[in-house]
C-alpha cells in the first residue's frame, strides 16, 4: 500500500487540473508545489482567452481551481520535491517529509527565461524584473522598458500602461508574435515599440539608471533612461527531477509524452508548459486532465 496513488508535482493550472480529475475519480492524490500553487499563471495580469471567462486575473483563475481542487485532493504548498527513486513504488523525498506513490505526474512548468546580459543579475530585484503583476504597482508614475514580442510581453506592456507607468517595449525583430488583438491593442493604447534592436547590458549604481540598446539593422548603440526593465522572452523547463528519474526530453528540453502524456517510463506522465508546444492555460489544463484520467485507468488495470 503507498501513501497515494498519483502524487503530482507541481501545481500550477495542469497541475491543479490533474488534481480535480485524479480525486473525482477517487484516487489519493498529492499535489506539491516549491512555491505558492499557481506557479507563473500568477503573474498573467489579464487573460481574454480562457473559455468562460470574457476577461479574468491569473490569480483569480488559481484562487478558483485551487479552491476545486483541494475539495478532492490534497495540496502542500512550499514543499519542494527534492529527490525521486523508482522500485515497485516512486518514493518522493522533499524538503518536509517522503512519500510513497503508484504513479507521478510531472507538471513542474518552466521558469522566466534571462537576457544573460551584463547588469541583468546584479540589479535583480533592483529595477529588473521578470512579473509585471508583482512589481509593475512600484513603477507608476516611471519609465520602463519591456523586453519581448509575444503575448506575455504584450499582456504585460498593456498592464504596465494601465497602472499608471510610461512603458514602452523593444523588440529584436521588425514585427511581434503576440496575438492581433494584443497588438491592436498596444496601438490603441499608444505603447511604442522599438525595432529590430536587443538590449546588451543593463546600467546602474544602486538600482536600474539605463539600458544599452544595439539596433540589429543600423548596427548603432545607444543608451536609453529607464527607470526599470521588465523581461518577457520566453521561459525554459523546469525538468531537472524528471531527467534525473530518466524520463525522456527533447532537444528543448521539454519532456516528452503521447497523446495520453505518459513518458517513456511506465506510471510517469507529465503536463503543461514542461511538455513545451502551446503554453497556453487552457491546453495545460487540457493535459492535467488527460495525465489523471490515464494514471488512474493504468493504475486500476494494474
Amino acid at each position: 500500500m503507498t501513501d497515494y496513488d498519483i502524487i503530482i508535482i507541481g501545481a500550477g493550472p495542469a497541475g491543479l487540473t490533474a488534481g480535480i480529475y485524479g480525486g473525482r475519480q477517487g484516487s489519493r492524490v498529492l499535489m506539491l508545489d516549491k512555491g505558492p500553487a499557481g506557479g507563473l499563471g500568477l503573474e498573467v495580469p489579464m487573460m481574454e482567452n480562457y473559455p468562460g471567462f470574457e476577461m479574468i486575473a491569473g490569480m483569480s483563475l488559481v484562487t478558483k481551481m485551487k479552491k476545486q481542487a483541494t475539495k478532492v485532493a490534497e495540496l502542500r504548498e512550499m514543499e519542494e520535491v527534492k529527490e525521486i527513486e523508482k522500485d515497485d513504488v516512486f518514493t518522493v523525498r522533499t524538503s518536509r517529509d517522503t512519500y510513497t506513490a503508484s504513479a507521478l505526474i510531472f507538471a513542474t512548468g518552466s521558469k522566466h527565461r534571462q537576457l544573460g546580459v551584463p547588469g541583468e543579475n546584479d540589479l535583480l530585484g533592483r529595477g529588473v524584473c521578470y512579473c509585471a503583476t508583482c512589481d509593475g504597482p512600484l513603477y507608476k508614475g516611471r519609465k520602463v522598458l519591456m523586453v519581448g514580442g509575444g503575448n506575455s510581453a504584450a499582456q504585460e506592456a498593456v498592464f504596465l500602461k494601465n497602472i499608471g507607468c510610461d512603458v514602452s517595449i523593444i523588440h529584436r525583430r521588425d514585427e511581434l508574435r503576440a496575438d492581433r488583438y494584443l497588438q491592436e491593442k498596444l496601438k490603441e493604447m499608444d505603447i511604442p515599440v522599438i525595432w529590430n534592436s536587443v538590449v546588451t547590458e543593463i546600467r546602474g549604481d544602486d538600482r536600474v539608471e539605463e539600458v544599452m540598446i544595439h539596433n540589429r539593422v543600423t548596427g548603432e548603440d545607444e543608451a536609453l533612461k529607464v527607470d526599470g526593465i521588465f523581461i518577457s522572452i520566453g521561459e525554459e523547463p523546469l525538468n531537472q527531477l524528471a531527467v534525473e528519474l530518466g524520463v525522456e526530453v527533447d532537444d528543448g528540453g521539454y519532456i516528452i509524452t503521447d497523446k495520453r502524456q505518459r513518458t517513456n517510463i511506465p506510471l510517469v506522465y507529465a503536463a503543461g508548459d514542461i511538455t513545451g508546444g502551446l503554453n497556453q492555460w487552457v491546453t495545460a489544463c487540457a493535459e492535467g486532465a488527460i495525465a489523471a484520467t490515464y494514471a488512474y485507468s493504468e493504475i486500476q488495470r494494474l
